[in-house]
């Protein structure tokens, strides 16, 4: 598992290794993250995910090996007031 942003933060480190039954899929894998964490609504739905480098949904399987990478919400931005 790789954390981005804030999510290090959240997660309280940048990586570790999470042991998941044989055809889990990424729904399972949050769901267990979910369970060992803060229940903050907001992060939880607007989470990416990426599976070997690739952009993955909750149904995609994961195999031993694969490298996850949870990415925060991407916020902010600069409002433009121009005219």
């Amino acid at each position: 598992m790789l954390y981005f942003g804030v999510l290090k933060e959240f997660f309280g480190g940048a990586g570790e290794t999470v042991e998941l039954a044989e055809g889990a899929d990424v729904a399972a894998l949050l769901s267990l993250l979910r369970s060992r964490s803060s229940n903050e609504t907001k992060l939880w739905t607007a989470l990416a995910v990426a599976v070997n480098r690739e952009y993955a949904g909750q149904a995609t399987v994961l195999r031993d090996g694969d490298e996850v990478a949870l990415l925060p919400p991407v916020s902010g931005g600069l409002e433009c007031n121009a005219r």
